[in-house]
């Protein structure tokens, strides 16, 4: 996974952690799923009717090694 797509993940969690459901909304049905993994937002997962195994096989494994990853970074924000 390159730089930019973990930037392009970052970016998206960021405005979903700051906009709520509003902004996770509008972002692509990939992106939703990654950024409710990220946010561990089993929640907006279950919203799409997705469970946590198949959001876990959605994002595939060169997006989900990014996730703790990501989400560490958003935590350390705070």
């Amino acid at each position: 996974m390159s730089d930019i797509e973990y930037k392009h993940l970052l970016v998206k969690a960021r405005d979903a952690k700051r906009g709520g459901i509003e902004a996770w909304s509008v972002q692509s049905t990939g992106e939703k799923v990654a950024v409710a993994l990220v946010l561990n937002r089993a929640d907006w997962l279950a919203s799409m009717g997705y469970t946590l195994a198949e959001a876990i096989e959605r994002t595939g494994m060169s997006w989900l090694a990014l996730v703790p990853i990501a989400e560490r970074e958003l935590r350390d924000e705070d």
